[in-house]
């Protein structure tokens, strides 16, 4: 048995900790198993991560085109085709794949602590007849990633995390940080803002299965589709982390057009899923409004920076935000499945660099 304080404790200055990952793993998520990996000394947790199993279609993260559509045909065909159980460190639906070390480790202790946890999640891994491993979404530069070259695990680059930090004092200041093209087409967009009613709410309540709705139309219009979250997710996600979680409600007139979930500390606004019903959103201009209404958010409540994920981050980057690189490293235990591996590892890369599909 794992306590929160202990898992947390490894976890100092993180948002998604231990109920954020009670409330992923009791969101029912079709074909994960989750499971965790620590290391203790005399009966302390030392290091720490998240576990998922599932089974991996190696297109899943291709782009659309001609080589996934191969992939597909010969799947028809041949049962299995560039299918593999996985069992992968970190989790789907958290922002990076960060190992978790007790406050007092030092620095310079800390891979060796993290061979030890790789020993334990490759042995799990094995008795679950996972034949591929992988940490997905380490940040780089990470002093962890020589352990990871040595024992024989591959990079590939993963899509980068968007963040802007809050050193401004008013949107209007904001503005004036952005290129004069920008700020212009921000200023146009904005004026749809009196159209539209802006709720905070910690409750779905009756408006779930419309929330739900939305969310599987702005997947549907996505490439890159990994987990299917549930209902339950978005709702337990307000219900485990009632002091660190929101959503904000956008209707026109009566109608729900778009809802945003976020979670934060009292530094750091994180946007986990912006969905929205695109062909009623798009005259509103949706996206770029809950853009400035996070900003706002973050402003009223003192918080220095605001974190807007992964993807389509041609957007953010104009709007301003930084991007801090990441990378998934992966080995499959056949040495020739492994140079296969590598040598498809570029076509794996996804880059999000389109327009954000709203």
């Amino acid at each position: 048995m794992i306590g929160r304080d202990a898992w947390n404790t490894c976890f100092a200055g993180e948002i998604e900790t231990y109920d954020y990952l009670l409330a992923v793993e009791e969101a029912g998520l079709d074909g994960f198993d989750w499971h965790y990996v620590v290391v203790r000394e005399g009966g302390e947790i030392l290091a720490a991560m998240p576990i998922f199993l599932c089974h991996y279609a190696l297109e899943t993260t291709l782009e659309a085109g001609r080589i996934r559509q191969a992939i597909e045909r010969i799947r028809r065909m041949v049962d299995g085709f560039l299918k593999f159980r996985l069992a992968c460190l970190g989790s789907p639906c958290t922002e990076a794949g960060l190992v978790g070390f007790h406050p007092r480790v030092a620095a310079e202790r800390q891979p060796a602590l993290f061979c030890a946890l790789l020993d334990a999640f490759e042995a799990h891994a094995s008795a679950k007849g996972c034949a591929l491993t992988a940490v997905k979404d380490l940040p780089l530069p990470s002093h962890l990633q020589p352990t990871l070259l040595a024992r024989g695990y591959s990079p590939v680059d993963s899509m980068p995390t968007a963040w802007l930090d809050i050193d401004f004092d008013t949107i209007e200041a904001y503005l004036a940080t952005l290129s004069p093209g920008t700020r212009k087409d921000m200023r146009r967009k904005l004026r749809s803002r009196d159209s539209v009613r802006i709720e905070y709410t910690t409750d779905f309540g009756p408006l779930l299965p419309r929330v739900m709705e939305l969310y599987r139309q702005t997947r549907a219009r996505s490439e890159w589709q990994f987990e299917a979250l549930t209902g339950a997710y978005f709702d337990g996600i307000l219900k485990r982390m009632p002091d660190n979680a929101f959503c904000v409600l956008y209707f026109v007139g009566d109608e729900l057009l778009a809802a945003n979930l976020l979670v934060h500390d009292e530094d750091r606004l994180i946007d986990k899923f912006f969905c929205m019903d695109a062909e009623a959103g798009r005259p509103y201009n949706l996206y770029y409004l809950s853009w400035f209404t996070n900003l706002d958010y973050c402003l009223r409540h003192g918080l220095s920076r605001y974190q807007s994920g992964q993807a389509y981050y041609r957007n953010k980057v104009r709007l301003g935000s930084q991007l801090t690189e990441n990378a998934l490293f992966f080995r499959h235990r056949n040495p020739l499945m492994q140079v296969i591996l590598r040598w498809v590892s570029g076509w794996l890369a996804a880059d999000g660099t389109e327009e954000h599909p709203a």
